[in-house]
């Protein structure tokens, strides 16, 4: 969603909350990207096939078993190499060429591996032989056809040959940037920015590139010059400037790579990338779209139909506890803020006297939390079957609908009130670049028992590093947490 087609309900101060969107060039890249995975996988499957079918017709023409089953298997090991060249991320973007080719001859090594488990068995030990002997071939031809991309990528300028900038002190540019140009590595600095203050008479230029502006500069340049990817040479002055490059080339086309002082230092001792003893660690740009992120809507569409289920079979006694303890309603909604700044009506079962909103400000002396919190350990407005609810996050099982209506998430930040929104310092607005959850790692951090701080910190890192399995694993931890009640009022 573009800001111009943003709901005008979002009050100016949300528009911060508006997770980075992708330019045109970086759309365009990643065009480019799925397109070169594409003919990757194509070059991958012929050269596979063939090896194949050579051992397929060898094995025929000797007689080693009918034709129909071999034929078989020589498919099922084709498609078996083909899944563990995905699997390990041997069409990954942006890696080198020795990188890659490790993981072409992992992806050999899974997929001879399996064979030799599945062949064990076979009658023949002609047909075991012919087939085993197809893979470490199979494994060769893609190396080669890889090496051979790689050649025609540099002949024609394609993406493999990354465009880069480099930041850093003056003092470090001019070894740097020759020892990134040559060796495996062969990026094409196209430009640098400079930490510090340059003396007017200073050399426009470092190594073969062009000095375009100073390090605080380093991202508007990177998209001007479309770079590809950003080097920070060294340590800064400032310790938080890599985390703000990293937000600041959210949405672009560049990735992040931090040029570490270490020199000299083997692979085997740091995963990184070494070229003429030069240690470089990669840092990927978070993104807040994409294939990832429809599984996890998926994932939240599958359990909040799951959980409705139970959840609808119970509600009825507990709404029948809820108006036994006290009059009003059964269901409390509270205007909240999701995703992208927008607001949303958030489901609870009601825990509080009715009005208990409007107290507030009389309880503000006894508020136990800090920031943009506000939690009273000992609430007087909480009534008793509230605070069962409460202890045991009973009173959350709404939120299942908001998760079903793509307003929350099963996992994510914890969603904030818009009083909250509107005290935000510029960072903490990160939070809403997600859908807010019923749990997340504030659940199992300590839920109540956090400060503001803590409780922003916990959600930063969430956002930045989301992944299934660590939605999943939250998931898990939350079962134990909300069973102790611990740090629940």
């Amino acid at each position: 969603m573009t800001s111009a087609t943003m709901p005008t309900s979002i009050e100016a101060p949300f528009t911060l909350a508006m997770k980075p969107r992708p330019t045109a060039e970086a759309l365009r890249r990643s065009r480019e990207h799925r397109r070169h995975r594409a003919l990757l996988l194509l070059t991958d499957g012929a050269a596979l096939s063939l090896i194949g079918a050579a051992a397929v017709s060898g094995l025929a023409a000797g007689g080693a078993a009918p034709v129909g089953p071999l034929v078989a298997a020589g498919a099922a090991m084709t498609v078996l190499h083909l899944i563990s060249l995905g699997v390990v991320r041997t069409r990954g973007q942006g890696i080198t060429a020795s990188r890659e080719i490790r993981r072409v001859l992992l992806a050999g090594a899974l997929t001879f591996a399996v064979v030799a488990c599945w062949v064990a068995f076979a009658p023949s030990a002609t047909l075991r032989s012919v087939l085993l002997a197809a893979v470490p071939a199979g494994a060769v031809a893609v190396v080669v056809l890889r090496l051979a991309w790689r050649r025609w990528a540099s002949a024609h300028r394609d993406p493999l040959a990354p465009r880069a900038v480099v930041v850093g002190p003056r003092r470090l540019l001019d070894t740097l940037v020759p020892a990134l140009q040559t060796g495996r590595l062969g990026y094409h600095v196209v430009g640098l920015t400079v930490e510090g203050p340059q003396p007017a008479d200073s050399d426009p230029r470092a190594g073969n590139a062009p000095i375009l502006g100073p390090a605080s500069a380093t991202a508007d340049v990177a998209r001007a010059v479309n770079a590809e990817v950003v080097v920070v040479a060294g340590a800064t002055h400032d310790p938080d400037f890599v985390r703000r490059l990293s937000w600041q080339l959210e949405g672009s086309a560049a990735s992040l790579v931090l040029a570490t002082p270490l020199t000299d230092v083997a692979a085997g001792r740091m995963s990184v990338d070494t070229s003429a003893g030069l240690a470089l660690v990669g840092v990927r740009i978070p993104t807040y779209d994409g294939a990832s992120y429809r599984i996890k809507r998926l994932l939240d569409v599958a359990c909040s139909i799951v959980a409705l289920v139970p959840i609808l079979c119970v509600a009825p006694f507990i709404a029948l506890a809820i108006r036994l303890d006290s009059p009003g309603p059964v269901l409390f909604r509270q205007r909240r803020v999701g995703c992208d700044g927008r607001e949303f009506d958030m489901l609870k079962f009601r825990t509080m006297r009715v009005g208990a909103e409007h107290e507030v400000d009389r309880l503000t002396s006894q508020n136990d939390a800090d920031g943009a919190l506000f939690k009273v350990k000992r609430d007087p407005r909480v009534t008793r079957v509230g605070r069962l609810l409460r202890k045991y996050s009973i009173d959350e099982l709404p939120q299942f609908w908001n998760v079903l209506r793509g307003e929350m998430s099963i996992v994510g930040p914890r969603p904030p009130l818009p009083r909250e929104v509107r005290s935000y310092d510029v960072p903490v607005f990160r939070r809403l670049y997600l859908r807010p959850g019923i749990t997340g790692p504030w659940q199992i951090g300590g839920r109540s028992d956090l400060s503001w701080e803590e409780s922003v910190r916990l959600d930063l890192h969430y956002v930045e590093n989301w992944s299934v399995a660590r939605d999943l694993a939250i998931m898990i931890r939350t079962a134990a947490v909300v069973l102790r009640a611990k740090g629940a009022y």
